[in-house]
This record gives C-alpha cells, structure tokens and sequence, in this order.
C-alpha cells in the first residue's frame, strides 16, 4: 500500500515567522466560545488585529501571503496562575516529603541563591514554562538575597510573560514601625519601577498571612489595589498554617485578611484547599481570586481547592504549577482529575466540568485572576499574541469528535510546534531560536549541585532508589 506525499506548508520553518505581520491560517483556532475552522488571524506589532473568516481575511489584507497551517491548532498561550521560579530547580527535592516542605527546603534553598544563579535558574524555569505551553507565569516571589531584578531580566531573556511578586514579609504584629516602613517604601518603588513594563508586571507578595503584621497586610493589599496589580499570598494550604493562625490570630487565615479588609478583586489567595462553606462566600462576596494547584495536591497537599464549586460560584480562579511540573497540557489534566477524585465520584459526577472548564480556566480566566484578563488570555481582536501552535494532526487526535476535552485529557507538550509571546516566535519545536539553552542548561546543574550541597536543606523522604532498599528491609525482617 502506497501513502501520499506531504507537501510541505508554509509554516514548517521557523523563519517563515520572522515577518512583522503574519496572516495565519490554522486548521482549528481556538477562540473563547470554543474552536473554529476555516478561520484566519493577523498578527502585526505584537497584538492580534484582525481575526475572521480565512477568505475575509485574504480579500481585506491582500498584500500578506496567508501561512497555512494543515493539521495546526491555534490557541491561546496558557497561563501559570502560581509559580516559584527559583524553587522549580529543586522540585525532585520534594518527591514523598509532608506538607509545609517550604520550612525544611524552599526557604533555605532559596537563602544560599545570589544573584547569578537567580537569574539563571529562572531563566531555565521561564524555559520550561515556554515548553510546557505556558505564555505567562505569576511568580509569588523569591527569597533569595539580592536585587529581584536578576529574576525579571531572565523571564524577559526568555520571552515569558512573568507577573513578578516583591515579598513584603515584615515578620508579624511584633515587627518594628521602622521596618514596615522601609518595607512599604521598596514596596512603592518596586511598583513604580516595572509599571508599564513589556513583559513584566509587578504585583507584591506576602508568603503567608502569619509572616506579616496586621498593617502590613492591609497595607501591601491597599498599594495593589491603587496600582490596579495583584496582592498575592498563601492562604489555608496546609493544616499546620491553619492551625498557627488560629493560635496566633484567633482566626484562619483567610478569616484574618476578611477581618482585615484586605480581602477584594486585587487579591489573589494560592491553594485554598482548606476553605469552609463561609470562607466559600468570603471569597464571592470580595471577588477575590484563587489559585488552583491540583499537581501541588497530589504531591505534597492536605487537601484539593473544590474548583468545580468555585467556578459554579463565580469566584475568579486560574491553574498554578505551584513549581512542580511545568506542562500546561498535564494540569488541566490533573485539575478534572483531582476535582472527579475528591469531589465528582461521591457525587455521580461523570462531567467535572465538561473538559471546557479547564481549559477556560488555563486561558481566559487564568488571565482574569492574575490580573491581566484586558491584556491576555484569549484570541481577541487588540490583546497581546500570546499563543500556540499544536500538533493535532496526530494518532490520539485524528478522531477527534471533541477537540476541546482531548486538549485537556490526550494533549502533550511535544505537540506544541511554536510558542509566541507578544507576537514573537519564543519557542521552535521545544527550543529557543535565538539563545543557547543546552549551555544554560548544563550551567544550572553544575550551580545546583553546589547549591544542594551547602544548603541546610532538611529532606525526610528517601530517594526511589533508597526507599526500594529500605522496603526490602523492612519485609525481610517481618518474614523473619
């Protein structure tokens, strides 16, 4: 048996994206009402300008050469609504070890970092972030000493869309007036500096509600909401903060920031896992948003964030990597999986959110609870062309009768051809076009190994392999 020859399209050199206007016509694109064919859009100075019919498109801008796409879908970039860019390198530091990991990892990790390897392990996670379909990350912010500007210029390097936190940690109610006002001052600065920034936005943090003051919080809260950025921190994630908060505060965490008035649409609370029917409507009521970090859960969580019940609420919500897994495809996955196990089955469930929630979810809305939902998110005539283009031209999707759902349960990274930020090729079939990534690369796992070693890192999970040896042991000695 004989197969036709491919002839090859217009778009399958990365080159041929170099212009300063681009007509592309894809396959499917993937608008907010859900995909379309036989549709065209025009890319030009970094924005989507036109978006229609394919013939329309050809009549109106007769002076481009339409680059046709066979077997492409055109989406849009997807969104990491939570993410650590310092920590991401010592993620398989986390495997089998009990909540609140950051205490005996991520915080003395990050406190050996200068400035060179923060710039080059974010620039390194910004890569993966660009691998994994995402086309902007909100980073909570780093503990590492330093200038934070080491962190913004990797992202930037890399052609990731980065809403970069300043952490204000003042240490709580017992910290000095002196320090909370050098606080709100860098603070103030931090903002004023990156505003109006290409790819940077800045937005401020705070790690958890119990590591700063009462002021503090509502003043950090306050300067986010002037500056119309985002005040992010984690809120009711494990039981341990829980319960601290409780002692300290004589309120959960999420009750404290209510209590406070720190509360509102320029908030947004990463994880809640841990939140009770009243904390439910805390979070409608202000219009705050929620970071959902389904892979987080399934590796070292109390709990799952009820998504599905969020979403039917209205409360704003988008998908975080919280650092584990940089694949935007496998967590929309892990976000229907997680909110079937923890919530659909007891229920007889079978949807859990019908494949589009997701999806929406990783896009759209992701951008609306960062923040940037007038700028990103979606294939709109004006917002940035930030998007992708994947493969579906492929065994698991050819019978397609559903291609929304299958880009949640069936898509791969590796089927993700290029990535553009801004309207500019990030991105060709996994790697940058314009800087050396393997160089990089076997920079960062020298300094890592470095870093390992002199951190006071305190793990208390084994490795695979030594965990394979200690359950030998432990079923030789109960056969004896």
């Amino acid at each position: 048996m004989t197969h036709p020859t491919t002839t090859p399209s217009h778009g399958d050199d990365a080159a041929t994206f170099a212009a300063d206007s681009l007509l592309l016509v894809p396959d499917h694109l993937l608008l907010r009402q859900g995909p379309v064919r036989e549709h065209a859009v025009l890319v030009e100075g970094g924005k989507f300008l036109d978006i229609g019919p394919a013939s329309e498109l050809a009549a109106h801008h007769p002076h481009l050469t339409p680059i046709r796409l066979p077997g492409k879908a055109l989406m849009p970039g997807m969104i990491d609504a939570h993410h650590h860019l310092t920590q991401s390198f010592g993620k398989s530091l986390a495997y089998g070890e009990p909540s609140e990991i950051f205490r005996r990892v991520w915080v003395p990790l990050e406190a050996s970092l200068d400035d060179e390897f923060v710039y080059a392990v974010s620039k390194l996670a910004a890569l993966e972030s660009l691998r994994g379909g995402f086309t902007t990350v909100c980073d909570a912010g780093t503990r590492a000493k330093g200038d934070i500007g080491a962190l913004a210029t990797a992202t930037q390097e890399a052609g990731l869309r980065c809403v970069l936190g300043l952490i204000c940690n003042d240490g709580g109610n017992d910290s000095a007036p002196a320090e909370r006002r050098a606080l709100k001052a860098r603070a103030e600065q931090f903002l004023q500096k990156w505003s109006g920034a290409k790819l940077v936005h800045p937005s401020l943090a705070i790690s958890v509600p119990e590591a700063a003051s009462d002021e503090m919080l509502v003043g950090v809260s306050a300067l986010c909401a002037e500056a119309r950025t985002i005040f992010q921190t984690h809120v009711n994630e494990h039981l341990a903060s829980v319960e601290r908060s409780v002692v300290q505060r004589g309120l959960r965490p999420l009750e404290l920031l209510a209590h406070l008035g720190a509360l509102g649409p320029q908030v947004l609370i990463a994880h809640g896992t841990l939140v009770t029917p009243s904390e439910i409507n805390l979070l409608r009521q202000t219009d705050t948003a929620v970071s959902y970090n389904p892979v987080a859960s399934q590796w070292k969580g109390n709990a799952v964030a009820p998504a599905n019940l969020m979403a039917a609420l209205g409360i704003r919500f988008g998908l975080g990597t919280d650092a584990t897994r940089s694949d935007a495809f496998r967590l929309m996955d892990a976000a229907e999986a997680a909110q079937k196990l923890a919530f659909g089955l007891a229920v007889g469930d079978a949807s859990s959110g019908g494949g589009w929630t997701w999806l929406d979810h990783a896009t759209h809305e992701g951008a609306r609870a960062v923040g940037l939902g007038h700028l990103i998110g979606e294939i709109e005539v004006g917002k940035e062309a930030d998007f992708l283009l994947v493969d579906v031209d492929t065994p698991e999707l050819c019978t397609s009768v559903d291609l929304t759902w299958d880009l949640v349960r069936l898509g791969n990274r590796d089927q993700i051809d290029a990535v553009f930020v801004a309207g500019r090729l990030r991105l060709w079939k996994g790697w940058p076009t314009d800087w050396d990534a393997r160089a990089l690369m076997r920079e960062v796992s020298r300094m890592a190994g470095e870093a390992i070693a002199r951190a006071p890192i305190q793990r208390l999970h084994p490795t695979a392999a030594q965990h394979r040896t200690l359950g030998a042991m432990v079923a030789g000695g109960a056969a004896q």
